[in-house]
């Protein structure tokens, strides 16, 4: 038998009725029971799966940076849950068979706290790429202290790099060693938590480059 663990939007583990708890990557979800069945699935279904096949592969590949990154939206779900949702209904585009991401919608952590003005990535060369921003320290919800979070993203990999509780706000750079992507396209992505992590920021897409 099955038992609810946090709720009924929350994972559980095991069957209850015709319904199937699991988690994979951790990602809670509910599946129908196998069935043996002469249909086919239909275009709806195939449509849904190829979507979910092309997102989980960016979530997997940072989730332990969105449980702090999303923590502030999950309610009774996990903040992989959160963000796989948020990017599911905002950030995938195209029609099937060609999905894509809309990498300048996706976001890698979302809440109240102020982020940094005029964020940039650039590759700096040694396989290095260097974050950099303009300090606003002082204004309401952005304090001197606060940590910043880098990601570095490979499509054609499946893979990230990244920083949590890098930088502090007031330093206005941090870089991170991506020389697994040399000479391969990535996307990038910054955000802030606060020193103690109680207040996360909104990320901001800071564009595609090539590490060199």
């Amino acid at each position: 038998m099955g038992k609810f663990q946090k709720g009924i939007l929350g994972g559980f583990q095991g069957r209850i009725g015709n319904v199937v708890g699991a988690s994979w990557k951790g990602i809670d979800y509910m599946k129908s029971r196998n069935r043996k069945s002469s249909k086919p699935p239909t275009r709806k279904q195939i449509e849904q799966q190829a979507k979910f096949t092309l997102l989980i592969g960016f979530v997997s590949s940072i989730g332990k940076l969105l449980m702090l990154g999303f923590k502030d939206t999950a309610i009774k779900m996990t903040g992989i849950n959160s963000a796989f949702a948020y990017n599911y209904d905002n950030a995938l585009t195209g029609v099937y068979p060609f999905y894509a991401l809309d990498y300048g919608k996706v976001l890698i952590s979302k809440g109240q706290l102020h982020n940094v003005d005029n964020p940039s990535a650039a590759a700096a060369g040694n396989g290095q790429v260097r974050f950099s921003w303009t300090d606003n320290s002082g204004i309401a919800m952005a304090n001197a202290t606060d940590k910043c979070m880098v990601v570095v993203y490979c499509p054609e990999l499946k893979r990230s790099v990244y920083i949590t509780g890098g930088a502090d706000r007031r330093a206005s750079a941090e870089s991170i060693d991506a020389t697994a992507f040399t000479g391969k396209t990535v996307e990038t992505w910054v955000g802030f938590s606060a020193a103690d992590d109680s207040e996360i920021a909104t990320s901001i897409y800071t564009g595609q480059l090539t590490v060199l």
